[in-house]
């Protein structure tokens, strides 16, 4: 498991799952000749691409950033989305010394499935909250999204993913930007869902930046590199414009949760990489 420090605040990528979409919904207008140079698919049209939270251990409490696929997905599930690696992600938290009942913060940028797959776990009981004592971070227009969604998102946003959610109390909704923790800031952004929100750590004169899906890979850091999957595409490249320059002016680590080559990295001003931190392989 690889990890970063951001002064006194840890991160640590922990196994959520690894996956497959198609490259051309993952580039949008982006021509396949421009995008496969830098990201090989893997078989026909497809990429490869992670689900895996980030664990964000703080002074005062324990945050989970996104919860993976979760082990729910049924056969054809897994068929269709070429699911390669499962879900480990409580065994990393046995790895590390922590039970799911030590996590006190669920943060969702958004609420698709390959983020919130992992609210809801499945047991030979029935379903259950994976995290049962924490407290479940999410936008209010993402949760108003989720109970009543159009013809698009009700493709993405699973009602077993949220089961028993609203229900045991555990659920918290934000309407806006809120300091989380100390040092822990979410910021509502839209673009990608309408109740799309960012991830801001900072600790001791460190900064990281956790875009969600406005920027899913190192590889979409260009602003014009948009998804097909994004609802509010002109919306992303200006936030991705402002948050890409605000963040390479504080020289902060922007950290990834889809990206396969890359945890978390630094960019300069055109763009290029000049620090990292690899997946391990």
């Amino acid at each position: 498991m690889e990890s970063l420090p951001i002064g006194n605040i840890e991160l640590t990528w922990l196994r959520g799952g690894t996956f497959e979409l198609d490259g051309g919904a993952m580039f949008g207008v982006v021509p396949k000749v421009l995008w496969e140079k830098r990201y090989p698919p893997s078989r026909g049209n497809n990429i490869t691409l992670l689900a895996d939270p980030i664990l964000v251990r703080t002074p005062d409490a324990n945050l989970l950033i996104e919860t993976g696929l979760g082990n729910k997905l049924t056969e054809k599930q897994q068929r269709i989305f070429n699911v390669k690696a499962g879900w480990h992600l409580i065994d990393d938290l046995h790895s590390l010394g922590l039970e799911p009942s030590d996590i006190d913060y669920v943060v969702l940028t958004h609420c698709d499935f390959d983020h919130a797959g992992g609210l809801v776990m499945k047991t030979p009981d029935g379903l259950r909250l994976t995290f049962p004592e924490a407290r479940y971070i999410i936008q209010a227009r993402e949760w108003e999204d989720v109970k009543k969604p159009n013809k698009r998102s009700a493709h993405t946003f699973w009602p077993i993913n949220f089961e028993g959610l609203e229900e045991r109390g555990n659920l918290v909704l934000i309407d806006g930007d809120r300091e989380l923790l100390p040092g822990i800031k979410l910021i509502h952004t839209g673009g990608h869902n309408r109740g799309h929100q960012i991830v801001q750590i900072e600790s001791q004169g460190q900064v990281a930046l956790h875009l969600g899906d406005l920027l899913p890979t190192h590889i979409h850091f260009n602003p014009l590199w948009v998804m097909a999957y994004d609802n509010y595409p002109l919306d992303v490249i200006e936030l991705k414009e402002r948050f890409e320059k605000e963040g390479i002016s504080r020289d902060a680590w922007f950290v990834f949760y889809h990206d396969p080559f890359l945890r978390a990295c630094r960019f300069n001003e055109r763009g290029e990489v000049v620090e990292a931190i690899r997946v391990d392989q």
